[in-house]
């Protein structure tokens, strides 16, 4: 369950220099930045690297955080950041491989057979398949619970475009779902429940 107020509470207290509550700050938050950067960045063999970054980052800027907004969120903005940082040097790199599906070739190394794995492969795959802007919406909203205004800080757009990207994901979830299982009836559970509710509507001239 998330606790907004307690995950701020110790992010001011870690600018102030308290051991205690930047671990604290650290466990709380860690899952919310590690499934977001990994949505967001399509590339699985990066996530312990950008995570670190993030927190790296994060910490050197606390002595700047006043808690205006929510530390989560702030956070998110920093991660949002990081990957962002690396998608432009990886694109002002060189490419070494001689494919262009890197981002395949890493994900035929991640491991199968645990628990889970299938399932959460599914949902990858399915969000991978979504414009980047959708999908990040999508995570922010549906996968990390943030509300539509949290998500629109941390996007930086307005909040009928996180809407508007939402709805459309979902459309874009369900008709995948349906058409791969072959169903005229909704997607299967497992999978479906991360989806969420129906589609909220789009306000009217959002960008998507």
């Amino acid at each position: 369950m998330r606790d907004d107020a307690a995950v701020t509470s110790w992010a001011l207290a870690a600018r102030a220099g308290d051991p205690v509550a930047v671990e604290e700050f650290v466990r709380a938050t860690r899952p919310d930045v590690r499934r977001y950067v990994a949505h967001l960045s399509g590339d699985p063999q990066a996530v312990d690297d950008l995570v670190q970054d993030t927190y790296l980052r994060a910490l050197r800027s606390l002595p700047g955080f006043q808690g205006r907004s929510s530390a989560r969120t702030w956070l998110l903005v920093i991660a949002r950041r990081v990957v962002a940082d690396r998608i432009r040097r990886l694109a002002a790199r060189p490419r070494l491989a001689a494919t262009d599906d890197w981002q395949a070739a890493a994900e035929r190394s991640q491991p199968r057979g645990v628990p889970g794995f299938d399932e959460s492969v599914a949902l990858g795959e399915l969000l991978a398949a979504l414009p980047r802007a959708r999908r990040e919406a999508f995570v922010l909203t549906q996968l990390l619970g943030l509300t539509y205004p949290e998500a629109a800080a941390v996007a930086r757009c307005p909040v009928g475009t996180i809407r508007s990207r939402v709805a459309r994901a979902r459309e874009t979830l369900i008709t995948q779902l349906t058409a791969e299982e072959g169903e005229p009836a909704g997607p299967e559970p497992a999978v479906a429940d991360r989806i969420g509710a129906p589609p909220v509507p789009a306000t009217a001239g959002a960008m998507v």
